[in-house]
Formats: structure tokens, C-alpha cells, sequence
């Protein structure tokens, strides 16, 4: 009778393991565009609440920003009380824009971070090739407590002028990633690439690591488009923010969708937020 019983006990546990859901990942990629008195109207100020509220809504597991000036990124953190964040303002320390990753405290560990600029001297502020300014990345080594499932992630914002600051800022990027995942864990690439589709630099990555636009199992959801430039009359196609994912992984993109929220015909930010949901391979 005690043999029954534990066959029992192992059948239904054994039936629980195959109906459970892989555990699913929720990554967020947004340019929040800097806090500049000279927006008027769609100032931080008009904006911060709503846009907060937006993180909370959607519930990303972790968001990468862009453009975040050091007040904002306080302003986040006030009222995003379930996430940490790391970065680093690209004049140093609580000066300039800043990528900062965010990430849900009580679901992840961090094991490494850092943040480097996108030059020939990515140890030191410093401003690379033909940009316009300085130019950083962030990026983050994460544990999930629950799964024990390893994953890194790099956010960035790339030159708005410089052609060949964008070209070697990716092949950078790219370098870092591969000197610093030697145990080849999934890696999440993400930010306002300031490129669009058909563009070699993107061609070129494309190569290396997968749109995840381009892997959804469902139909992406949204406008094409990602850069609004707070016209919310006009329709969004300009794409330029991006959420790449390493090839050769064990990671299934369920979920793509590009997060077209706005409040009184006015958007929380001058680019719409990317929102993908990845899951884990059993």
C-alpha cells in the first residue's frame, strides 16, 4: 500500500511539472526622453506620473531606460518601489544621461555590473569617433531567484549624429558581450539604437544576435514605429529602439509589442516603450 501511494505521489507530481508554465521573462526597452524645460508641455514634469504608472500597469520584470537625467532617474525610483536600478550618469557618477537598468529586487540577483563608453577608451569618460556626445552602456548580470536561470543585459543609446559612433559603438558592444559571457548565457541586447531596420549596422547585427521582433510566436502588437516625437496626430514608423537577444539560447520570445499609451492625446514620452515576453526553455 505504501509503494501505491508514493507511485501515486510521483505520477501527479511528474503531471504538475509538464502543465506548468515555463517561466516567463517581461523586458522592456524605453527612451524616456531627458527631463528639458524647453518641451513645454510634454516636460517631465507633465509627464512622470504617467509614465510611472505606466511601468507599474505593464509590471516588467526588467526595463532598460535611455536618456534618464540623474533627478529622473530618482523620480523613477520613488515611485517604482518593487525594482533596484544600476547605472551610471555618462559624465560620471549623478551627472548626465544615463542608460540605468532597472529590475524587479525581489525577483533577481545581481552578480556583476558595470557601465563603459562607446569609444577607444571605454574605462574612462570619454566621448568616441564622430558622436556628438558621450555615449555609455549599461549592462547587468542577473539570477533569477526562483528559476536560477543566469542572463545578462546590455542597454544603450546610441549617437544621434555620428554614423561611425553608431557602427562602433555596436561593435563594442558586441566585444564587451563576448569577453564577458564566457559561460555562454543568454544575453539581451536593447536601447534606442538611433538606426533603422534597413540599415547596414542593423543588417549586421542581425547576424550575430536575433531581432526579437522577428522571433515572436505571436503576431507583434502595436505601431511599427517606436520614435513619436510627441506627435500624437501622426502615425509612428520611424523604429529605432530595439531588443535583440543572443542566438543559440534557451530563451522563446512569446511577446513582442511596441506600447502606443497616451493620456489626453499626449504620450509619456517622445518614443513608445518595446515590451517583449521571453520564457525560459524547459
Amino acid at each position: 500500500m505504501k509503494n501505491l501511494k508514493n507511485i501515486f505521489f510521483l505520477l501527479i507530481f511528474g503531471l504538475m511539472c509538464t502543465v506548468l508554465p515555463a517561466q516567463s521573462l517581461k523586458i522592456m526597452t524605453y527612451n524616456i526622453r531627458l527631463d528639458v524645460s524647453s518641451d513645454g508641455e510634454n516636460d517631465w514634469t507633465h509627464r512622470k506620473d504617467f509614465f510611472t504608472s505606466q511601468i507599474q500597469f505593464y509590471e516588467p520584470d526588467v526595463f532598460g531606460v535611455q536618456e534618464a537625467t540623474p533627478n529622473q532617474v530618482v523620480d523613477i525610483s520613488n515611485v517604482l518601489l518593487k525594482y533596484n536600478n544600476v547605472g551610471m550618469g555618462r559624465e560620471g557618477v549623478g551627472k548626465g544621461e544615463s542608460s540605468n537598468i532597472y529590475f524587479k529586487k525581489d525577483k533577481f540577483t545581481i552578480l556583476d555590473s558595470s557601465t563603459f563608453w562607446l569609444s577607444d577608451t571605454p574605462n574612462e569618460i570619454s566621448m568616441g569617433w564622430d558622436a556628438a556626445c558621450n555615449r555609455v552602456c549599461t549592462y547587468a548580470l542577473f539570477k533569477d531567484n526562483k528559476t536560477k536561470q543566469f542572463f545578462w543585459v546590455f542597454n544603450t543609446h546610441l549617437d544621434h549624429i555620428g554614423e561611425v559612433a553608431r557602427t562602433k559603438g555596436i561593435e563594442l558592444i558586441l566585444s564587451k558581450i563576448a569577453a564577458l559571457n564566457s559561460k555562454k548565457y543568454p544575453v539581451i541586447f536593447m536601447g534606442d539604437f538611433n538606426t533603422e531596420p534597413n540599415e547596414d549596422r542593423i543588417i549586421k547585427l542581425q547576424k550575430v544576435m536575433d531581432d526579437t521582433k522577428d522571433l515572436s510566436q505571436n503576431k507583434p502588437f502595436g505601431p511599427e514605429g517606436t520614435f513619436n516625437g510627441f506627435k500624437h496626430n501622426e502615425p509612428v514608423t520611424k523604429r529605432i529602439d530595439y531588443i535583440f537577444i543572443s542566438k543559440n539560447n534557451n530563451l522563446n520570445v512569446m511577446k513582442y509589442a511596441v506600447l502606443s499609451d497616451s493620456k489626453d492625446l499626449k504620450y509619456p514620452s517622445d518614443h513608445l516603450p518595446v515590451l517583449v515576453e521571453l520564457n525560459f526553455k524547459k
